[in-house]
């Protein structure tokens, strides 16, 4: 499927397209890998919070910081 498709589709039937891919990705066998940059963000996160330095919030707090 080209990009050109896509652009032609209604919002309905984009959303109908994710749902089959959503479906197809759902019900295969094996994990797909992450991307080795997971890992650094991973790393720097654990480092922020075993520094004291983390901020944790609740999501209507984000939801707040997000909107404004």
């Amino acid at each position: 499927m080209q990009t050109l498709e896509i652009d032609k589709m209604n919002t309905t039937e984009r959303l109908q397209v994710m749902e089959v891919l959503w479906d197809a990705i759902t019900h295969e066998k094996s994990e797909p890998k992450s991307p080795e940059w997971h890992c650094g963000v991973l790393k720097a996160r654990k480092e922020i919070i075993a520094s004291g330095k983390g901020e944790f919030l609740s999501l209507k707090e984000l939801k707040s910081r997000h909107n404004r």
